[in-house]
């Protein structure tokens, strides 16, 4: 299978998410592709952003692509293994400062914001704050997916039933995002490194920071899906999206009903019982507008 190193340049790069954007590389199932990007505001280093812009059409975050891939047709599922995410050597995390539902409730949303500058080191697997703390990094992309299938200009913010800003701190290197193929050709983008964040991404954003390395590899599988699910170390995942926590909740559990049919051969109720006893619910985010909620069905809990 051949690799496709993708330039870090003005051409393989776009703020938004279209179906009428030109591909910038076109592969075969099973070939992989090889990234870098800004981080999701567009820094390169810490005081440069990437320049040229568009401001309306660069609005978003900073991803790389689309990626066309050879056979992919609308209604399909692409598989997309996460391979490798190797950071960059400076993050940012803000807190306060901005209105959003979440910071007026806490109070938080007038005022400054509050900044808090990483060193990372990569090779060690580290991250250290201004005040000397440090973290355990656990790299991944923020944003993986496809543009809806109406024509025009759509915003990466909102995660979508074809992927795009899931935030899910799961999908590491070794993932595999399995999601529904919306158009002809996928038309895959990535981006937005984060270095490390904990569930539901509370401030709004987590260590936002620039990728040094990315290699995806896109494959067509054979499976029918409602909304993205996903394969961790021991570990399935069904994610669900919407502006409602509740509904986000609800489409999480169907996907892992359907989940639980294909794998374990369960009838539905009683796969509903049975997920009641061994699944877990994990709120992916609740800053981007459309809530994210992942459901867990470990290996180990079915004997």
């Amino acid at each position: 299978m051949a690799v496709h190193e993708l330039p870090l340049e003005r051409r393989t790069l776009h703020g938004h998410f279209s179906r009428d954007l030109e591909p910038v590389a076109s592969v075969e199932p099973g070939d992989s592709i090889v990234f870098a990007a800004p981080d999701s505001g567009w820094k390169v280093e810490p005081d440069r952003t990437f320049e040229p812009r568009d401001p309306k059409l660069d609005a978003g975050h900073a991803l790389v692509g689309p990626v066309e891939v050879r056979g992919a047709q609308a209604g399909g599922t692409l598989a997309v293994g996460v391979d490798e995410v190797r950071v960059g050597a400076f993050g940012l995390t803000l807190a306060g400062g901005w209105s959003t539902p979440l910071n007026e409730r806490l109070g938080v949303a007038d005022g400054e914001q509050h900044r808090l500058r990483w060193e990372l080191d990569p090779d060690a697997g580290v991250g250290r704050d201004r005040y000397g703390r440090e973290v355990s990094l656990r790299p991944f992309l923020g944003v993986i997916g496809m543009p809806p299938p109406e024509a025009g200009v759509h915003p990466t913010a909102p995660p979508r039933r074809w992927g795009g800003n899931i935030d899910c701190a799961e999908l590491v290197a070794g993932a595999t995002l399995y999601l529904p193929i919306p158009v002809d050709g996928a038309l895959l983008s990535a981006g937005d490194g984060h270095a490390r964040q904990g569930d539901g991404e509370v401030s709004q954003l987590a260590i936002e920071c620039p990728v040094e390395r990315a290699r995806l590899t896109l494959d067509l599988a054979d499976l029918e899906l409602e909304n993205p699910v996903a394969r961790i170390g021991g570990a399935w995942l069904a994610f669900g999206f919407d502006e409602d926590l509740d509904e986000a909740a609800a489409q999480a559990v169907d996907g892992m009903l359907a989940l639980m049919r294909r794998e374990h051969d369960l009838e539905r109720r009683d796969a509903l019982a049975l997920a009641s006893v061994v699944v877990d619910l994990r709120v992916t985010q609740v800053v981007n507008g459309v809530k994210g909620v992942h459901a867990v069905l470990r290996d180990d809990v079915l004997r």
